[in-house]
């Protein structure tokens, strides 16, 4: 699988909400914003992870057609590659 553009932007907004977490607690602002903000970045990594188990099954279930396969195995593994993120 390629990782495009998007995925890789995505990562590099999270990391820029990492590294500003790290400078909120060195300017030692209030827990629940800090928890808030660590919050955001969960969301974010969630939703990155989606976003690519979707491209991969997307990949995976083309490339299955091209060669005649059954898609049943890319989607499985798709499925327990979102349950192991959990």
């Amino acid at each position: 699988m390629k990782y495009n553009r998007e995925i890789k932007n995505r990562l590099s907004r999270l990391e820029g909400q990492v590294r500003g977490v790290i400078k909120m607690m060195e300017e030692d602002k209030q827990c629940k914003d800090v928890v808030t903000q660590l919050s955001a970045i969960r969301s974010a990594v969630d939703r990155a992870l989606g976003l690519i188990v979707a491209k991969n099954l997307e990949s995976c279930i083309r490339e299955a057609n091209e060669q005649g396969q059954n898609t049943e195995e890319a989607i499985q593994e798709a499925v327990n590659m979102l349950v192991k993120s959990r």
